[in-house]
């Protein structure tokens, strides 16, 4: 009985801590997009058919890296 003092209220810290840590995990954005990594490893990034691809090519950056 004495054990339980001491358990309970532990156990209460720690569900308070996984509560906390859910909503920051929901305020900073961590479940905002989740399909997206899961698709991102199926595309090559060099693919010029990918969305990222595309963008690369498009960037100035990359233009000028290539003619070089």
């Amino acid at each position: 009985m004495p054990a339980l003092y001491i358990l309970i209220p532990i156990a209460l810290i720690l569900v308070a801590i996984a509560i906390w840590v859910f909503f920051w995990a929901v305020d900073s954005g961590q479940y905002d997009d989740l399909d997206g990594p899961a698709h991102s490893i199926l595309f090559d990034d060099e693919d010029p058919m990918h969305k990222a691809g595309v963008d690369e090519a498009q960037t100035p950056a990359s233009k000028d890296q290539s003619d070089a």
